[in-house]
């Protein structure tokens, strides 16, 4: 029988740490078969990501992406997740896109800064007001607990309308002071030119890049990944398929050797200096959709035993 999940009814059983043991978790299973295709019309992108993992099973996300929705009132991105069983292909459930987006790419880069962070950060820096900032202000705060949270965004009204939702984040009005002053930045933009500038990173700090989903579109400059020790969570779809790397790497600045390390060479996640600035690209492939889907489906399954337990 299939499942069908809604984003309230699935969200009430979630816990963003939860989610990166069990991102963790699955890197530990047989290396993920991945497919992406892209289909451009002008600003638009449907963007199908399949993923297979031996002994977790397989899932399909179809995702439509139309930032000029945003001018009409409209969802600027729209889609499903289908999870099928390993085992005979049937379909177990069907996701609400926007549960697993929200869970997969916030606990995406949760994961990475939980283990290159300094543990005792504490400033927070999100820039971008849009959807995904929301999540990372519970993501982060879950991870962070005595985080203090700031927000930029192009738009001061954005980011004033922002704060209004979480009172407790203060809105920036200078990028580059707020970059200086942070510990941990969480950019999450649709930029396609660098806003975060190499010149303003401080030793110490953890860049979390989450924006950039096609090949011509950057959030940080060439001097921000020199001064940096490079992290992904996937090789496989970042490397060849995001500007963020595609684009110094074609230019001759970096090259693929440059990155450190991805999930599934997760012990290399590590921070060798207090000193060191980490970078992580969160490039969200199919296969932590996947992932997530399978810890969503598996947290629900419990709740409806327990249920029916104390029933």
């Amino acid at each position: 029988m299939t499942v069908m999940i809604p984003f309230a009814d699935g969200e009430r059983h979630l816990d963003w740490l939860a989610l990166t043991e069990a991102l963790a978790a699955g890197h530990e299973l047989p290396k993920a078969e991945v497919a992406d295709v892209f289909l451009y019309e002008g600003e638009n992108t449907l963007l199908n990501r399949s993923a297979w993992i031996a002994g977790m099973g397989l899932a399909v996300k179809c995702a439509t992406i139309f930032p000029g929705n945003r001018a009409e009132g409209k969802a600027a991105i729209g889609g499903a997740v289908n999870l099928f069983s390993g085992r005979d292909g049937t379909l177990e459930a069907i996701l609400d896109f926007a549960l697993v987006t929200k869970w997969k790419t916030a606990g995406d880069s949760l994961l990475a800064a939980t283990r290159l962070a300094r543990p005792d950060s504490r400033k927070v820096l999100i820039v971008g007001a849009g959807t995904v900032a929301h999540s990372l202000v519970a993501a982060y705060g879950a991870g962070f607990p005595q985080a203090q949270f700031t927000i930029w965004n192009r738009s001061k009204e954005g980011a004033e309308a922002f704060s209004a939702q979480h009172p407790e984040v203060e809105v920036a009005t200078d990028l580059e002071t707020a970059v200086r002053d942070a510990d941990i930045v969480a950019c999450a933009t649709m930029a396609t030119a660098p806003l975060i500038k190499g010149a303003w990173l401080q030793p110490g700090q953890h860049i979390d890049l989450i924006g950039a989903y096609r090949p011509d579109m950057r959030e940080v400059d060439d001097e921000a990944l020199l001064r940096s020790r490079v992290f992904v969570d996937s090789r496989a779809t970042t490397i060849d398929h995001i500007g963020e790397l595609k684009i110094p790497i074609a230019n001759g600045v970096i090259d693929e050797n440059y990155v450190v390390a991805d999930y599934y060479a997760i012990d290399q996640f590590v921070r060798r200096d207090p000193q060191d600035i980490t970078l992580f690209k969160n490039g969200g492939g199919a296969h932590l959709d996947l992932m997530t889907s399978r810890y969503i489906l598996s947290a629900w399954q419990a709740a409806q035993g327990d249920a029916l337990i104390q029933g």
